[in-house]
Parts: structure tokens; sequence; C-alpha cells
């Protein structure tokens, strides 16, 4: 018994791109320069073929009013002959009728009257086509037409252009004749025609200018884009210091300045990041340095000697954990999130930090002042600042020295106080103490990092507000924080 194998093979259909998408991307390839200018152009080339089809109908219309009015005009004239200027009496004769109507008439360039008389009498007036038209058979078959009851025809002849054939028959006792009226329009329409030909180069010629005027001024108007490009080609995380000058005051313009706003707090945000890397690296190079060596020089078969540097190790951890802490909360500072704000009452604010307070040292904690009313702001985040600033008072006083805590409130701003009778703060440095590790005259013992009033001013700026270091009464130093009265606005952001 044969077993037979079957083989299936399938195959993989080619995906091509429908035509609207690979139309669309060759599309993109194009500059917004080039594709203005097209617009332009088909904008133009639009508006003033349609200017000439619009004055070609106008024209046309015009011509065939006058041609009409014309053909009007002499069949009244005719009509309003009735007596023979010779005898005074009625015309009792077609030929006679005919003869002194096309002899008072001076018929236009571009005009023919010719009377025919019953039999075979032709009457005409001078005109440059003469026999050769009447011997034309489109215009002999119009007569036969419109010999009973008259009328206009209009004829299309390769020799003669557009002509209209007007009929009027005329009868009366003694025969029938007919007056005809030719109107030749082959001169109107070659005027027509020659205006046209004049429009359309002048036509051509204006949407070439136009069309190199608007890519000349898009080119103008885009260079800022174009400007931005090589702006953002250049920028790096090493250097987001390049801007896109701003030129004039439109939407361009606008849209630059934005960009220069995102810059700028790209920059900033680069600056805080490798501000952060830095300190950290710098601060945390000491304990690490303290652990290291600790670690190699341990015995580890003495056990006092293990217990003592288990504790130093523990404590310099700690030391670490805290400044990675203070280090993380001023990266967090400059986020929407950092807030959580609500209403709270400023007595009870008041109050709770000066609770809290009094479990940081033995100090005389007095209340200066307490504000009545609510105010918009984070209270875990304000609590943290001014127990910050009562920490730092507690570092620069003596047991039992006097630290009050204060707060007021007006109808635009919210003012909180730590006040201490300390060493108080050189003014020479009381910018310095604002920023990252930045330190001032401190009292032997104190172990801190030169992050606090740094933590409390980031804390402030989020809130919108401003801290202000002064001189206490009779010594020490007042930390005063003011805080708008108006709530803030929360921007969305992603939680961490």
């Amino acid at each position: 018994m044969t077993t037979g194998t079957t083989r299936t093979t399938v195959t993989t259909p080619t995906t091509e791109r429908p035509h609207h998408v690979r139309f669309r991307g060759r599309l993109a390839r194009v500059s917004v320069r080039t594709r203005i200018a097209a617009v332009i152009a088909l904008l133009t080339a639009a508006a003033m073929a349609g200017a000439g089809l619009l004055v070609y109908a106008l024209e046309s219309a015009r011509i065939e009013r006058l041609v009409t009015s014309q053909i009007t005009q002499e069949i009244a004239e005719f009509r309003e002959l009735r007596t023979d200027p010779d005898t005074g009496e009625p015309f009792d004769d077609v030929g006679r009728l005919l003869d002194v109507f096309l002899s008072r008439n001076v018929p236009d360039d571009d005009e023919m009257l010719v009377g025919y008389v019953e039999g075979a009498r032709t009457i005409r007036t001078l005109n440059r086509y003469g026999q050769e038209f009447l011997d034309e058979p489109a215009y002999l078959r119009v007569l036969d037409e419109r010999a009973d009851d008259g009328g206009t025809s209009i004829l299309d002849s390769a020799t003669f252009g557009e002509v209209w054939v007007t009929l009027v028959p005329v009868r009366n006792a003694q025969g029938e004749g007919s007056l005809v009226i030719v109107n030749f329009l082959a001169d109107e329409h070659e005027e027509l025609d020659s205006t046209l030909r004049t429009y359309s180069v002048v036509a051509f010629l204006s949407l070439l200018l136009i069309t190199g005027l608007g890519a000349l001024q898009s080119g103008r108007l885009l260079a800022p884009l174009r400007t931005l490009e090589e702006t953002a080609r250049d920028i790096s995380t090493t250097d987001l210091s390049r801007r896109i000058p701003e030129r004039g005051n439109d939407d361009i313009t606008s849209l630059t300045r934005t960009i220069n706003s995102m810059f700028e707090r790209l920059d900033e945000g680069f600056r805080d990041q490798r501000q952060f890397l830095d300190d950290a690296g710098h601060e945390l190079r000491t304990p690490l340095t303290v652990l290291r060596g600790h670690l190699e020089l341990l015995d580890a078969d003495d056990p006092a000697e293990r217990a003592g540097t288990q504790e130093l190790l523990l404590d310099e951890v700690d030391r670490m954990s805290r400044l990675v802490g203070d280090l993380i909360l001023l990266a967090k500072s400059r986020r929407p999130d950092f807030l959580v704000t609500a209403e709270v009452d400023l007595e009870t604010l008041t109050q709770s930090v000066l609770a809290k307070a009094r479990g940081l040292g033995d100090r005389a904690w007095t209340l200066d002042e307490v504000a009545t009313g609510t105010a918009t702001l984070d209270e875990q985040r304000i609590t943290q600042a001014l127990l910050q600033l009562a920490d730092n008072a507690v570092k620069h006083t003596d047991p039992g020295a006097e630290i009050a805590v204060g707060s007021a409130r007006t109808d635009h701003d919210v003012r909180l106080w730590v006040r201490d009778t300390g060493d108080g703060i050189d003014p020479a440095d009381r910018e310095t103490v604002l920023q990252r590790f930045g330190r001032s005259h401190v009292r032997p013992g104190d172990e801190g990092f030169g992050l606090g009033l740094s933590i409390v001013h980031a804390i402030l700026d989020a809130h919108g507000g401003t801290v202000a270091i002064h001189d206490a009464r009779p010594r020490g130093a007042r930390v005063e924080l003011t805080l708008p009265a108006h709530p803030i606005k929360e921007t969305p952001w992603p939680r961490s």
C-alpha cells in the first residue's frame, strides 16, 4: 500500500498600499511652500478662467441684444412707412414700397437689407459680401422656410461666420414680396475673440507673477518654521539653550513663542535633573566612603567592634535615606500633582503646627497671632514647611529659648511664619540658604545637608508664594511664608 503525501503551499499575498495612501505619502514629500504655491496657482487660474468665461458670456449676450435691437428698429421703421413720398398716397405696389424704404435706409457695416418682389426682382443695399452671400445655399434655404410666416434664423457659415437672417413678408392688393434683414456677426465675434486672446495672455502672465509672489511670501512666512526645524534638530539633552528668533505678531510668531516656552521648560527640567544627579552623587559619596572604609577595617572576630561598626553604619544609612528622600521631594516639587489643595481653616492649621512643633525640642513655644478664615492650599505640604522652619529654629536656639508660630490673612494673601530668638541668619546668606545645599553659619553638631530651606522654598514656589527671611526682635530670625489667598488651578498630571 502506497501512502501519498499531500503538500500544501501557502502563499502569502503581497500587501500593496492603497492608492490614496501612496498619494498622501508622495504628497508629504512635497514641501509646504510648494503646496501653498500650487494652491495659489490653482485658485488664481480658476478665478481668471471663470472671469474670462463670464466676460465671454456677457459680451456674447450683449452682441445678441445689439443685433436684436437693430432688427427690431429696422422692422419698426419699415412698418411706419405707409405713404409714397412722391404722391402722398398709400403704397399700392410692393416693389415701390421696398424701393423707397431701401433707398432711404443706410444699413450698418455688418448689415445687409434685401427686398424681394413677387417674381424674379431683387432689390438690395450695398454690402461688402454682395451677391456672393445671396447665392449661399443655406441663405436660400432660409428664404424658402420663412417665406410664409417670416421670422429670424441663425446661420453658421464657414465663409461668412454667424449670420442672422430675418424675413418680413409684405402683401397688398397689387402683389407680394418680402424684406430680408441680414446681420453678419463675424466681426463682432472676431473682436471678442481677439479681446479674450489678449486677456488670456495677460491672465497667464498675471498667474505667473501671482504664483511667484505667493511662493516668495510663503517662503518668508514659513521661515520661522524652517528655523524651528533646524533648532529642534540641533538641540540635544546637553544643550537646550537655543531659542527661535521671534519676529512679528502673527500666528507663526505665537507658535514660536509657545515652542520657545516649551524649550524653556525642557531646559529647566533637564537642569533640575542634572542638578539632582550632581547633588545626589556629591552628597552620597561621603557616606558611601564611610561605609566602605569601616567595612574594610571591620574585625569580624571582635564582637564589640562589630556592634559599634553596625551602629555607625546604620546611622549613615539613615542619613543617606533622609538625603535621598529630601532630593526626591525637591525633584517632585515642580510636578503639577505635587500639591493636593483644598479649603483649609487657618486657625486650625496654625494651632496644629504649634502642637506638633512642641515635640521637636525643649523650647518656650508661643503663638504670635492666629488668622481667621480659610485659604486654598495643600495642608500637608504647608505643615511640612512650617515644621521644617521650626526644626531649624530648634537647631539655632538653646533649651528654653522662645520660638513662636503665627499666621495672618488679608484679602489678597496669607502669611505664616516661625520666629526664634537664636543666632539669626546673616543677610548676605539669606538667598544662599534657600538653594540646595546652601548653608550659613551653623552650630557644632548640626548634621543637616542644607536642604531644609530649599524644600520650604520649593513648597512655596509650587503654591505660587514666596519665602522671606527677616530679623526678629529683639534677636533671632523670622522666616515668613506668603501665599496667594485665591484658589490655585490644578493642572492634570498622571500620578505615579
